[in-house]
Parts: structure tokens; C-alpha cells; sequence
């Protein structure tokens, strides 16, 4: 029944998709000619000879949208990936739409009104979607068009997933059961009872009522997946595999394929792809110009002030730990008094620490202490976005502390970062430092590091914690 509701669901959002494309391009030629919004030239194709490209327009963009797997069921596609990839499926299509015009050497058509079109496509498409998700979830809450699930196997996986079926009603899983050697039966875990052992599971097939199985043993009883695995597969329900090792690998692994061996990786750190990381390098590279020309007047006056106020070198340069656990060396303008380096490694700095320069004060809580970083991003040694370096000493310290924290040292540290927008700077929890670090590792786009970029104009500069 779920298969049979989930391709009917799918037809009608083809033909929903299709109706927003009709409308938007209608839209967009009534915004680009008749609002008077734009300059309008001395002549103009009729409507129908615009309408005459939805010929094209409409299955290609159906397509587009297929091959950006946007027909995916809703109950695995979150609303911000969906229209992520509703954004990129309509930049490709306008773009191979005006690739194609000029091609072809049609100038008549108007390209202006061609991206007002998808500007008010992909409006239309993220609502109307979201439209059927919450009408969706609606129905789902009122216990129609459920997917009926059991589950193989109790373990600390199975009650994970079962927690997040309960908060999450609207997914409409309905978990019938457990099945379990070791639990007795009628034992229960939030009104999810265990039905019998795994051997019912030869009973329960062939009744033909399940959607799903999930099979979520417990890591000592892995020696008989291949048998569930088995049995799961002869009734041709639809099977997912669950691994009990959140609490041993805490993190996303993903699987690559070796000649047919399946291979998991611990972590998935997107930076590693060769690619991803030529085009953060070069986001470094003219980032780092671009600021240090547009701060130069700031810096100018920091140095003059440090010059004027307290003798000694202008730039602090002090061993931090970068890529690789490689040591470098971070510059900072000079903000304490001049001291020891031994004195100086003892520890961080304290409210009201008297070896801070009153200069000092201000362009540390300001972070303008940290500008001259930018050469260290230009020289490679660090980058715009990434965890924020620690010295030698507190590496050590750490590492032995704080489970994954050499982890951080897969990527090149950064001048600001994702835990230092979210308030983890200075004298902080290093742990939910280190947690905001491994979600940037895991989950690093382009996209992330310009969000982090721009909101650390707005809540980035000012360290409260800074002394």
C-alpha cells in the first residue's frame, strides 16, 4: 500500500512541479512586459510565441529535477537539502536554456525575463512543496498512509531510532514490534512491544503486512545478519540495516566501493576531496588579499598606536598546531606587555591580567589583535574558515582529555570558525569547542564557510570571553 501511495505521490508532485513551471514562466513574462518594472524595448514577442519554449522548458526542468533526486520521498528529504537542490536544478536549466538560445541564435527571446522565470520558480517550487509536506505530515499525524516497520534486534540502535520515529510522527513509521532472542517477550521499550524471538520472523513474512524491516542488532549478535539478511530478502521486504557502533564511532561514516568491497570510513571529511580543497584554497587566497587591503587603513592605525603606546615589536608571533599536526607560527599584533616565553606559556590570559596593554584590551576584545592572520592564511599556513589553532602544550594536554580532538587537525585551522560564531571562544567549554569543530569538519561546503564568514561580521568580532 505505502509503494503503491508513494509512486501516486510522486505523479501528482510531477504534475504539481509541472503546474509551477507554467505559472512561473506566465508570471515572469507578465513581471518582465507588462509591469513596467523594466525598460521595455521597442518591440516585444507575443505570449504565445514565449509559451511556444514550455515545450522544452517544462519535461526539461522535470528532469532536472529528477536527476536531482527531488522525487525522493519526504520522509528522507529535509526542506533545506530540498531546496538547496531546487535552487542548483534551476540554475543548470536557465543556464543550459541561454547556452541553447545562443547556440541556436535566437535573440529575441528576452533573457532578463528568462531570470525572473527562475527566480519565481524556484519561490514556487519551495512552497508548493511545502505545502504537500505539511499536508503530508498532517495526514501522517492522524494515522493515514503509515509505513509499518518491525524491528530485528534490540539494541541501544533500535531504541535510538524508535526515540526518533516518537518525536518525529509525521515521518508515519509505525513500529509493530521487536523481534529479540534475549528480551522476554512482552518486554517493552515506550510502548514498543518485543513480539517474540527472531525466529518469528519466519511467521511474520509471509503475512505480507510489513513495509519495512530494520535490523538493529546489538554488536555480539552480528553473526546472524547474514541469516535475517537472508530470510528478509526471500519475502522481498524492503530492509534497512541500522549499526549498533554510534557509541564506539560517533560521527557520519560513509561506504566506498573497492572492487566490489564495501569499505566504511570512519569519518567523512568532505575537505579530503581534492577538488573541495583547490577551491577552499582559492577562496583563501583572494579572501585573505581582499581583507587585508579592505582592513589596511585599520591595521595602519593599530600599529601606530602599539609604536606610540608601549616599546617593543609590533606583530606577536607565537607556535601553534596546523594541518597535520604541523607547528607554525600565528601572528597576532602584540596586545601584553613583553615577557619571557617561558612566562608567556604558562597559561591563558585572566580578567584583568596586568601584562595586557590598555591598547591591548580594546583590540582584543575586538579581534582586531587577530587581523595580521591574514599573511598566515596567504602563506597557507592557515585558513579564512577552519577550528582555531592551540599551542604545543595545550595540544598535548588536550588530545589525552577530550575524545576526537586531534581530529580537528584533518583540516587547516581558521581565522574564525564555526564554533566562534556560535559563542565558544576564549575562556569556554573546550568540548563544545571541539563538537563545533567536528560538525564544520563532517559538514564543510562552500556554502558554510560564507555563512560563517558573514555572520562573523555580526557576532564574530565581539569576544566577551577575550581578557
Amino acid at each position: 500500500m505505502i509503494k503503491e501511495n508513494q509512486k501516486l505521490l510522486n505523479r501528482l508532485q510531477v504534475v504539481l512541479d509541472g503546474l509551477v513551471i507554467i505559472l512561473s514562466y506566465v508570471l515572469a513574462w507578465y513581471i518582465r512586459f507588462k509591469t513596467g518594472i523594466f525598460q521595455q524595448d521597442p518591440w516585444t514577442l507575443s505570449l504565445r510565441s514565449y509559451m511556444q519554449l514550455l515545450l522544452g522548458i517544462v519535461p526539461g526542468f522535470l528532469f532536472l529535477y529528477y536527476l536531482f533526486h527531488l522525487y525522493a520521498p519526504k520522509r528522507v528529504l529535509g526542506r533545506r537539502l530540498e531546496a538547496w537542490r531546487i535552487i542548483q536544478a534551476n540554475a543548470l536549466g536557465v543556464m543550459a536554456l541561454i547556452l541553447l538560445l545562443y547556440l541556436i541564435r535566437e535573440i529575441n527571446i528576452s533573457r532578463t525575463m528568462l531570470f525572473v522565470f527562475v527566480c519565481v520558480d524556484i519561490f514556487g517550487e519551495v512552497l508548493e512543496r511545502n505545502i504537500v509536506r505539511y499536508v503530508l505530515r498532517y495526514i501522517r499525524k492522524k494515522g493515514h498512509n503509515l509505513k509499518h516497520i518491525i524491528l530485528v534486534g534490540y539494541s541501544r540502535s533500535a531504541e535510538q531510532y524508535i526515540d526518533r520515529i516518537l518525536v518525529n510522527p509525521e515521518w508515519g513509521y509505525y513500529v509493530r514490534g521487536i523481534l529479540d532472542d534475549s528480551m522476554p517477550h512482552g518486554a517493552e521499550y515506550k510502548g514498543i512491544k518485543v513480539l517474540g524471538t527472531i525466529d518469528n520472523l519466519t511467521i511474520i513474512l509471509p503475512q505480507n503486512r510489513l513495509d519495512e524491516i530494520v535490523i538493529t542488532l546489538g554488536l555480539s549478535e552480528y553473526h546472524k545478519l547474514e541469516r535475517i539478511v537472508s530470510m528478509c530478502e526471500k519475502s522481498g521486504v524492503h530492509t534497512k540495516f541500522i549499526p549498533d557502533y554510534n557509541n564506539i564511532i560517533p560521527t557520519k561514516p560513509y561506504t566506498e566501493d573497492i572492487q566490489g568491497l564495501p569499505v566504511i570510513n570512519i569519518r567523512h571529511v568532505p575537505l579530503n576531496n581534492m577538488l573541495n580543497r583547490i577551491l577552499k584554497r582559492t577562496m583563501d587566497i583572494f579572501g585573505s588579499m581582499f581583507a587585508i587591503v579592505l582592513f589596511s587603513p585599520v591595521m595602519l592605525a593599530v600599529v601606530v598606536i602599539i609604536k606610540l603606546t608601549d616599546p617593543g615589536p609590533l606583530i606577536f608571533k607565537q607556535e601553534r598546531i596546523g594541518l597535520k599536526n604541523k607547528p607554525f607560527y600565528m601572528y597576532k599584533f602584540r596586545s601584553m606587555i613583553m615577557q619571557k616565553e617561558s612566562d608567556e606559556e604558562k597559561g591563558w590570559t585572566r580578567k584583568d591580567d596586568p601584562r595586557v596593554t590598555p591598547i591591548g584590551h580594546f583590540i582584543r576584545s575586538t579581534s582586531i589583535d587577530e587581523l595580521p592572520q591574514l599573511f598566515n592564511i596567504l602563506k597557507g599556513d592557515m585558513s579564512l574558515v577552519g577550528p582555531r589553532p592551540e599551542r604545543p602544550q595545550f595540544v598535548e594536554k588536550f588530545k589525552e582529555e577530550i575524545p576526537r580532538y586531534m581530529i580537528k587537525h584533518q583540516v587547516r585551522p581558521g581565522l574564525t570558525g564555526w564554533a566562534q560564531i556560535n559563542g565558544f571562544r576564549g575562556d569556554t567549554s573546550i568540548r563544545k569547542r571541539i563538537e563545533c569543530d567536528l560538525y564544520y569538519i563532517e559538514n564543510w561546503t562552500l556554502g558554510l564557510d560564507l555563512k560563517i564568514i558573514i555572520l562573523t561580521f555580526f557576532k564574530g568580532f565581539i569576544n566577551k570571553n577575550a581578557y
